[in-house]
This record gives C-alpha cells, sequence and structure tokens, in this order.
C-alpha cells in the first residue's frame, strides 16, 4: 500500500514539476517576445526619423547626408507601407503579389494597424507621411514558438501518461493470471478428493440420481478449473458448432437459475462452425446470461439467439432488466465497473478479452432502453 501511494505521490511531483518548467518557459518567452517587439518599435522610429529628414533634404544635401539612408536601406526584414499626405502608398519588404494588388495593400494596412500602432512622420510639426508596420519573420515565428513548445510538452506528458497506464495495466494482468492458476490450484486438491467420494457413493449402492448430480457438479468444478488455469495463456481454438456450444452452456444455467425468469433459445437448425475454446466461450455465455439475471433481479424475459449472416455469426442476449444509459456502453467492459453492491466487476471485462483478445471477434451493447432492457451481441467469424 505504501508503494502505491508512493507511486502516486512522485506521479504527481512529476506532473507539477512539468507544468512548473511549461509555465516560466511561457512566461520567459513572453517576456522576451514583448521585449523584442518593442526594440523593432525602437528600430521603426529611427526608420521613421530617417524617412523624414530625407524627405525635407535636397538632392545636395540628399547626397552628403548618407546617414538616413544607410538607415532606410538596412531595414530589409520588416513588412512596412508608407502613406504620405497625398495618398501615395509605398509598400516595402513584400512579396511581388501584394505590391501589385491594391485590395491587398488596403487589407495589409488595416492588418499592420492592428498589429502595430501605426507611426506619424513629421518634420518640424508637419505631418508627411503615416508608416503602418507588421511584425518581422523572426517575430512571427517566436509568436508560434509557445504553441509548438506547448504540443510538445502535451505529447511528452501523454508518453508519461500512456507508459505509467501500460505498467499498471500490465501489473493487473500479471496479477489476475497469477491469482487465476493459483485458484485453479487450489480448487483441484479438494476436487479430487470430490471425485473420489463419488465414487465411493455409487460403490455402495446411492440412489443414482443423487451421484448424477454431484457428478454433474463435479464437472462443472473441472470445468471451472480448466477455464481459471487458461488465463494468461494462450487457448486452444477448436472448430466447433456454435449453436451446440451455446445450447449446452444456456441448459446449464437455466435449470439452476430462479424459475421466476423465462428463458428462451433461438437458433438455426443446423450447425454454424467456428474457432472457439469451449471452456473460454461457455464462460462468456454465462457471464452475459448472469449480468442479464441481475439487471432483471432475478424476474423477467431473457433470450438467448443466434443468426447466421454469411461470413459471420452473430450472438445476442437479449434481457428486460434495468437497461444501459447510451454513454456507459464502452464504461461496462471496464475492469472494476459494476453496478452491483457485491462483486469485482470483471465479467463484462473478461467477455470483452476472452472473445476480442482470444476469439478475434466482437463484443458490443447492440441496443439498450434505460427501464425496458438491453441485448448483447457478441460476432465471431464463421468457418466452412
Amino acid at each position: 500500500m505504501t508503494s502505491v501511494k508512493q507511486k502516486s505521490i512522485a506521479k504527481w511531483i512529476l506532473i507539477g514539476m512539468s507544468v512548473l518548467v511549461v509555465s516560466l518557459i511561457l512566461w520567459n518567452t513572453y517576456a522576451f517576445f514583448q521585449r523584442f517587439k518593442e526594440e523593432e518599435r525602437i528600430k521603426m522610429k529611427i526608420w521613421a526619423a530617417a524617412q523624414a529628414e530625407l524627405l525635407q533634404t535636397s538632392d545636395l544635401e540628399r547626397d552628403l547626408g548618407e546617414l538616413p539612408l544607410q538607415v532606410l536601406t538596412n531595414n530589409s526584414s520588416t513588412p512596412m507601407i508608407l502613406v504620405n499626405v497625398n495618398g501615395i502608398i509605398t509598400p516595402s519588404n513584400m512579396g511581388e503579389k501584394v505590391i501589385r494588388d491594391p485590395q491587398k495593400i488596403q487589407q495589409k494596412i488595416k492588418e499592420f494597424a492592428r498589429v502595430n500602432e501605426p507611426l506619424e512622420i513629421s518634420y518640424k510639426n508637419e505631418k508627411l507621411a503615416t508608416l503602418y508596420y507588421g511584425n518581422s519573420d523572426v517575430l512571427n515565428k517566436l509568436k508560434y514558438y509557445p504553441i509548438a513548445l506547448i504540443l510538445i510538452i502535451l505529447l511528452f506528458i501523454a508518453v508519461i501518461l500512456l507508459f505509467y497506464r501500460t505498467s499498471k495495466i500490465s501489473d493487473q494482468n500479471k496479477l489476475w493470471a497469477g491469482m487465476a492458476k493459483e485458484t485453479a490450484h487450489q480448487i483441484g486438491t479438494p476436487l479430487s478428493s470430490l471425485v473420489g467420494w463419488a465414487e465411493i457413493l455409487k460403490s455402495q449402492d446411492t440412489d443414482p440420481s443423487i451421484t448424477t448430480e454431484i457428478e454433474k457438479d463435479i464437472s462443472r468444478l473441472q470445468t471451472i478449473t480448466d477455464r481459471f488455469s487458461k488465463i494468461g495463456s494462450v487457448p486452444v481454438l477448436t472448430k466447433l458448432n456454435i449453436v451446440e456450444e451455446t445450447r449446452n452452456a444456456y441448459d446449464y444455467l437455466r435449470e439452476r437459475s430462479s424459475k421466476l425468469i423465462s428463458f428462451e433459445f433461438t437458433a438455426p437448425d443446423y450447425p454454424i462452425m467456428t474457432k472457439i475454446n469451449p471452456q473460454l466461450f461457455s464462460w462468456t455465455i454465462e457471464n452475459l446470461v448472469k449480468n442479464a439475471i441481475d439487471a432483471m433481479k432475478g424476474k423477467g424475459n431473457l433470450q438467448v439467439e443466434i443468426r447466421n449472416s454469411g461470413k459471420y455469426v452473430n450472438l445476442l442476449v437479449t434481457d428486460s432488466g434495468k437497461g444501459i444509459p447510451k454513454n456507459k456502453y464502452k464504461t461496462i467492459f471496464s475492469p472494476g465497473f459494476t453496478t452491483k453492491k457485491r462483486g469485482w466487476g470483471l465479467g463484462l471485462s473478461l467477455v470483452q478479452r476472452i472473445i476480442e483478445d482470444y476469439h478475434e471477434g466482437k463484443v458490443k451493447v447492440l441496443h439498450s432502453d434505460v427501464g425496458k432492457g438491453t441485448t448483447m451481441q457478441i460476432t465471431l467469424k464463421v468457418i466452412s
């Protein structure tokens, strides 16, 4: 128990540290972005001042004043649009398609005005032009860097959680397999003794009906032992008639269930062959039927039906119980899920594992109405 608690604490510490690291990186990235943006604005103010100086100088002075020209020509990374007082538009550092399209230029002016506050270019309090500018490629890439970082961190956390989940499921599988095999071993000893006592009773002229029923229950215990011993191992599948195998399991449960339940079995009158393990397959039928009986609280109508659709055979178990809400259709197959006060919630989980993992079939809730009943469906391949 202490080990589980320590693992849980370690997991939360790891998640907390990940969140803290991500928060620090995002905060620093945001601070750097704002600082870089401010420095870019200062650069654009210098460019605007150089432009104002250039607009007010004569050709001779312009030849002598190389500094403003150097400032203007050195800015080749920031996209900008200069609009003078006469409405003449001069775009710079943008693609040819944008520069040649007046409509796109107007869209860019609106976009730049939203991104950065326009700069007025004036000389001695006389307005000469307005400068609209956007973010440079470096600033745009930096803007999307936190999103990429978050995605990487989320992927990293998902991998960690998947590892923990896989590890936990693997440990659970080993635990259940070990418990099942130990259960089979523990049942085996008294079962051997019961077989001996049954033979003694038969030799002492005991009522044959009594010894017959005892032998049936002994055979039943042997089947249960065989089932538990197969957990954790790959079962051997045999070509069998699913109609006969289903009927055998059905008949056994009907004889030992409440007389308040109306049983009905419907199946084709010809064999339907499929590959199954008889012990595990009968276990799935029993789990589905017992769940149906529990859902009806021991009173109602229960129908087992087999339908042949050609390539596949469908086995349906229908009850008149309390039904299952639609949002629980998949949850009911999770280990530990149960609506009963007693039980570990392993029945339907075992059914799913036996059918889907071992028999390569499918099991699902075909349909269910709350307060009216449920139909569970198993689908297996038909073999000729």
